[in-house]
């Protein structure tokens, strides 16, 4: 059986849309990897892809601090695509013309065939498709057919003889209705791709690494009760059986009863040998006084290591640690030019590891959420883990602003597991990415009865997305807002005013810490 996936590689030159390029490319059945646009050749040689795509990036091609892949790329007889900043800057390699355009063209356009084109066959002779640009090719490279034109700019190019295509539009956004054809054509057709990629071949895959990994060790998880690690440990205790050990620890800042059930359907599943620990007061004592969030994290992973430390210690010998490191977790916490930069520290991402002299596995480094999903679904997970919403590692730390204790837990527990429960009687729950309660820093002023109240105030935050890197505010039918708004007030003594957030990701971030 093969331990690799065929595979395309994204070269990253800092587009907003580049994840999207992989998730698009995910869908057709294709593995990919993104990479920065600076990639040795030889490690590109190493990888053997099928294929390459160039992102789009905010940069011109002819400054002088432009980001340049090395123009070998197109040397190596692989296919190549480049889209929009990437057809750029494939036409100023190979002796082609780009100039800032006339009028630049963000948004919606229509293409309109112009020539026989592989790599948009299929397609009708004019479609719309979403714009997003400042420059554009002027005098294509020599060798060049332009395949498609729009009012104001070339298109989209091809040297079917080298096979290298080029696209001035966007084809991974939703605004590009045909955008996913075209990416199968590119896949499918020029690069050969078998299409090797889903949930059933992952597991296959990933369980024969890491069998091969382990070899005959034991290893150890630390349960989080999200769907990440719950799927890292299944995938990994289909394995290696009893030679993995997960450790549930409560923090004290979970979910109302969140260790309870969790702890109970972990048990249900059967597979898993399970350990649960009830550390919270530890936690609450470490993070008394603490405002900075980025020091809350910290001092919550610095004190989990410690927790989980113990109760490994009591396991014998334990050779690998198990985490659900996914792939969004890899990109925000690198940072080159060009790809995203770093945002906040992950808890998956950091020191851990080295701390504890564990060798690291991480089964779904390579996966987006929703694939961790599918793959959980793979290995029969109750739907209470697989569907889970994403719940931060550091838990409602980071959702009460400032300083944490008891109380503020407790406040947020309870105006928190109202939102849920109001957001799963509207059938809404599987419709959200997010769903969750703020405790905000301040006190205001409210009436009850015919008494002055000065009370905290809570945030309402719900978001849709596809994959948290990018996500929008949910637009919640009024009736809903107001049924969490007045039972909050009612039902959570300390709490008089609601508020919701209605930020997007970018700018904003999904939680507020």
């Amino acid at each position: 059986m093969p331990t690799t996936f065929e595979t395309v590689v994204i070269l990253d030159f800092g587009s907003q849309y580049t994840q999207l390029i992989a998730r698009r490319i995910r869908e057709v059945g294709v593995y990919c990897e993104i990479h920065p646009y600076n990639i040795s050749i030889s490690i590109l040689r190493k990888i053997q892809p099928k294929g390459i795509i160039l992102s789009g990036g905010p940069n011109s091609v002819y400054e002088n601090d432009a980001p340049h892949c090395s123009s070998e790329v197109l040397e190596l007889g692989i296919p190549v695509l480049g889209i929009c900043y990437g057809v750029q800057l494939l036409s100023y390699f190979l002796g082609g013309k780009v100039e800032p355009s006339p009028r630049r063209e963000y948004g919606a356009a229509r293409v309109n065939l112009v020539g026989e084109s592989q790599l948009l066959s299929g397609l009708p002779t004019d479609f719309p498709v979403w714009m997003s640009h400042g420059d554009h090719v002027t005098v294509p490279p020599t060798g060049f057919e332009i395949v498609a034109r729009t009012d104001n700019a070339l298109g989209a190019i091809e040297n079917n003889a080298n096979r290298i295509y080029g696209l001035q539009f966007h084809p991974e956004v939703a605004h590009t209705p045909n955008g996913k054809q075209i990416l199968k054509n590119f896949l499918r057709q020029i690069c050969g791709c078998r299409a090797d990629w889903s949930p059933a071949s992952f597991v296959q895959i990933a369980v024969e690494r890491v069998k091969e990994q382990v070899g005959e060790g034991h290893a150890v998880c630390g349960l989080s009760g999200g769907v990440d690690s719950a799927v890292a440990a299944a995938l990994v205790a289909r394995a290696l059986g009893d030679r993995l050990t997960c450790i549930f620890v409560d923090n004290g800042l979970l979910r109302k009863n969140e260790f309870e059930k969790v702890l109970q359907a972990f048990r249900d599943y059967g597979e898993l040998n399970v350990k649960g620990v009830a550390a919270g007061e530890r936690f609450l004592q470490a993070l008394q006084d603490q405002a900075d969030p980025e020091r809350k994290r910290k001092i919550i992973g610095n004190e989990f290591i410690e927790v989980f430390q113990e109760e490994a210690n009591q396991l014998g010998e334990v050779d690998f640690l198990v985490q659900g490191t996914l792939y969004p977790d890899v990109i925000e916490s690198v940072s080159v030019k060009g790809p995203s930069a770093v945002i906040k520290s992950h808890h998956n991402v950091g020191g851990l590891p080295e701390k504890m002299k564990l060798k690291l596995v991480e089964p779904l480094r390579e996966l987006f959420k929703d694939e961790v999903r599918a793959v959980g679904r793979e290995l029969g997970l109750p739907e209470l883990l697989v569907n889970r919403q994403p719940f931060p590692g550091p838990g409602l730390a980071v959702r009460i602003l400032g300083p944490v204790d008891g109380n503020k837990v407790k406040l947020l527990q309870e105006a928190d597991n109202i939102v849920m429960e109001e957001i799963k009687q509207a059938g809404l729950y599987d419709k959200l990415w997010q769903a969750f309660a703020v405790l905000l820093p301040i006190q205001t002023v409210g009436v009850m009865g015919d008494y002055r109240t000065y009370e905290n105030a809570i945030a309402i935050r719900a978001v849709e997305s596809s994959d948290g890197m990018t996500a929008d505010w949910a637009k919640l039918p009024y009736d809903v807002l107001e049924n969490i708004s007045r039972r909050i007030v009612s039902e959570v003594r300390g709490i008089n005013r609601v508020v919701y957030d209605i930020s997007s990701k970018p700018p904003s971030t999904i939680e507020w810490e």
